[in-house]
C-alpha cells in the first residue's frame, strides 16, 4: 500500500512545486523506494491539449496518448518513471465524467454537489494504482486560496482521513520574499498561506520555502512556531544555476529525511546519489560550448519548448559541452536573409508547431541548413518544412506545402506534399478522423512503432532498426513523393510498420541532416540523453572544431 505525499503551493505560483516534486521522487528512489508521480489541475479545460502555447507552455505526452502538463515531463526526466494517462488530471474532466454518470443514472437519482460527488471522483483518481509503488507524490495546481481548487483541497483533506493515521503527509511550497532596503527576509506571507491551508483542515508536515538565499536560524525557527511544524521540517529552497542541481540542494537541505520522518520510517534506508553527483559533474564540468539556433514560432515563452531545451542539455551532457541554445522566431526570415542570423551557429533545429504562421521562415531554415552543410533536426512540423523545402528546391515541386495551410486559409493554393492523416492503426485498431472533428485528443498521440531502415545514419545513432516513439500531430507527409525526393537524396530512413507514414527522413550526403516525425525530446533524461540529441549535439561539436 503506498503512502501519499501531497505538495500544495502558496504565496504566488510558478515556483517549482513541480521540480520539488521530481526532485523528492528521485530522492525517495535513491533511498531505494518506488514512486509514482501524479498532477492535479483546477483548470476547466478537459487537458492541456487545445491551450495556447503562450498561455501554458508545451504539451507533454505520455506512451499512452495523454496530453499533459508539463510538470510531467519534470518528473520523467528526474525519476524515469514513464508517465501514464492516470496521472494527470484536471478539473475539467472530473466535471465531465460526474457529468456522463449523472446522464447515464449513475447517482440513481440523487442530487449532484460538489462534496462527494466531485470531491469522490477526485479521490478514486489519486487511488488508481495505489498498490502499485512505495510513495505516490500528488501536486495539486495552482495556490492555496484559489477558488477553484477548492474542490481538490477539501478532497485531499478527506482522503488523508479516510486512510490509516500516518499514510499520507502534506508538503507545503511558499515564498520567502527578501526586502533589499531594509535587509529583511519575510516569513509573514508563508504564515498567511499556512494559516489558509489550516483554515480548510490541512495542516502542512513539511515546509519548503523559495529564497534567494539561506534562512538564518531565528527565521526558521519563527516558521517552525507559528507554521506548527519541526525546525528540521523547514526545508529552504534557494534559487540554483541548474534545474539538476535541485536534488542534491533539497538532500543537503534534508527533504528526504524530514519526509520520512514525518512517515515515521526509521531507520532511512541510505541514499546511493551516485546517479545525480554525475549529472551535476556533467553540467558544471563542461569541456566546451556549441551554439544551437533553435527557429520556432513560440519563441516568446520558452517552456513552449521546455522539454526541448531540457534534451539539448542532456545532449550536452553526454558529449560534456554546454548547449547555448538561442530562439529565433521564424517570422523574421519571412521577412529578412535567414543567413546574417545563422552563420554563427553550430547547428540548427526547427521545432513542431500548428498553422502556417512562420513556416516560411521555418523553410528558408531548412534550406540554408541544407546548402551550408550545417547539422539540422526536425521536429514534427521542422521535418514537414524540410520535407517541402526539398520538395521546392531539389525536386522542382515550386507549389508544394502543406494541406494544414490550405484548410487554414479556406482555399486551395499549395500541392499538398503534407496532408491530413484521416485513418491510421494504432494497436490492432484502426483509427479514423476528419477535419471538422474536434481539436481536442484527436491528433496521432502517444507512442508508435518505426522501422529504420540498414545502413541509415538513424540506424546507427539508435543502434537497432526499431524504435518506439511518441507523436503528436494530425498532419502527414505523403509518400506519392517519396520516390522522387529519394532520387535527389532525400532519403525515407524510418517508416511505420505498415510502410504508409514516413516517421524520419535526412540527406544522404550531409554532415548531420534528419527530420523525425515524432517528438524524441519527450524521452530523453539528464542520465539518459535521448540517442538523437546525443548525436546532434556530438555533430554540432565536430562543426565548432571547423570553424
Amino acid at each position: 500500500m503506498a503512502r501519499f505525499i501531497f505538495i500544495t503551493g502558496g504565496v504566488v505560483s510558478s515556483l517549482g512545486k513541480g521540480l520539488a516534486s521530481a526532485a523528492l521522487g528521485a530522492l525517495l528512489q535513491a533511498r531505494g523506494f518506488t514512486v509514482r508521480l501524479r498532477k492535479l489541475d483546477p483548470y476547466l479545460n478537459v487537458d492541456p491539449g487545445t491551450m495556447s502555447p503562450f498561455e501554458h507552455g508545451e504539451v507533454f505526452v505520455t506512451d499512452d496518448g495523454a496530453e499533459t502538463d508539463l510538470d510531467l515531463g519534470h518528473y520523467e526526466r528526474f525519476t524515469g518513471v514513464a508517465a501514464r494517462q492516470t496521472d494527470s488530471v484536471s478539473s475539467g474532466r472530473i466535471y465531465s465524467t460526474v457529468l456522463e454518470k449523472e446522464r447515464r443514472g449513475d447517482y440513481l437519482g440523487k442530487t449532484i454537489q460538489v462534496i462527494p460527488h466531485v470531491t469522490n471522483e477526485i479521490k478514486d483518481f489519486i487511488a488508481i494504482g495505489e498498490d502499485e509503488v512505495d510513495f505516490m507524490l500528488c501536486e495539486i495546481g495552482g495556490t492555496v486560496g484559489d477558488i477553484e481548487g477548492l474542490p481538490f483541497f477539501e478532497a485531499i483533506r478527506q482522503f488523508s482521513q479516510d486512510k490509516p493515521r500516518g499514510q499520507c503527509i502534506f508538503m507545503h511550497l511558499t515564498l520567502l520574499p527578501y526586502i533589499r532596503a531594509s535587509g529583511e527576509l519575510k516569513t509573514k506571507p508563508t504564515q498567511h498561506s499556512v494559516k489558509e491551508l489550516r483554515s480548510i483542515g490541512i495542516a502542512p508536515d513539511v515546509l519548503v520555502c523559495r529564497s534567494e538565499g539561506p534562512i538564518p536560524e531565528k527565521e526558521r525557527e519563527k516558521l517552525a512556531l507559528f507554521c506548527n511544524v519541526r525546525p528540521d521540517s523547514v526545508i529552504a529552497a534557494q534559487d540554483l544555476k541548474s534545474i539538476y542541481e535541485v536534488p542534491l540542494a533539497y538532500h543537503r537541505e534534508g527533504l528526504d529525511q524530514a519526509v520520512l520522518d514525518a512517515f515515521q520510517i526509521s531507520p532511512a534506508p541510505k541514499p546511493d546519489l551516485g546517479r545525480w553527483e554525475d549529472v551535476s559533474d556533467r553540467i558544471f564540468n563542461a569541456e566546451g560550448e556549441v551554439r544551437v539556433a533553435i527557429v520556432g514560432k513560440y519563441t516568446q515563452l520558452e517552456d513552449a519548448y521546455k522539454s526541448i531545451a531540457e534534451a539539448l542539455t542532456h545532449g550536452g551532457m553526454a558529449n560534456r559541452v554546454r548547449v547555448k541554445s538561442e530562439w529565433i522566431d521564424a517570422e523574421i526570415f519571412e521577412r529578412e536573409d535567414p543567413a546574417p542570423w545563422l552563420e554563427g551557429f553550430h547547428a540548427i533545429l526547427v521545432p513542431g508547431g500548428f498553422g502556417e504562421r512562420g513556416t516560411e521562415g521555418k523553410i528558408k531554415a531548412a534550406k540554408f541548413a541544407r546548402e551550408r552543410d550545417v547539422p539540422y533536426l526536425g521536429i514534427c512540423l521542422g521535418m514537414q518544412m524540410a520535407v517541402i523545402e526539398a520538395a521546392r528546391n531539389v525536386a522542382e515541386l515550386s507549389d508544394a506545402g502543406s494541406e494544414e495551410f490550405d484548410h487554414e486559409a479556406g482555399q486551395k493554393r499549395f500541392t499538398p506534399v503534407v496532408y491530413h492523416l484521416k485513418e491510421w492503426v494504432q494497436g490492432n485498431a484502426t483509427v479514423r478522423r476528419k477535419v471538422e472533428d474536434d481539436k481536442g485528443g484527436t491528433m496521432r498521440l502517444g507512442s508508435y512503432t518505426a522501422h529504420l531502415k540498414e545502413g541509415s545514419k538513424v540506424a546507427q545513432i539508435y543502434g537497432t532498426t526499431t524504435i518506439e516513439e511518441r507523436h503528436r500531430h494530425r498532419y502527414e507527409v505523403d509518400t506519392k513523393y517519396r520516390d522522387a525526393l529519394e532520387e535527389k537524396g532525400l532519403v525515407f530512413s524510418g517508416m511505420s510498420p505498415d510502410g504508409r507514414l514516413p516517421e524520419i527522413v535526412e540527406w544522404k550526403d550531409h554532415r548531420w541532416f534528419i527530420g523525425v516525425q515524432f517528438h524524441p525530446e519527450l524521452k530523453s533524461k539528464p542520465f539518459a540523453p535521448h540517442p538523437l540529441f546525443a548525436d546532434f549535439v556530438r555533430a554540432a561539436v565536430d562543426t565548432s572544431r571547423l570553424v
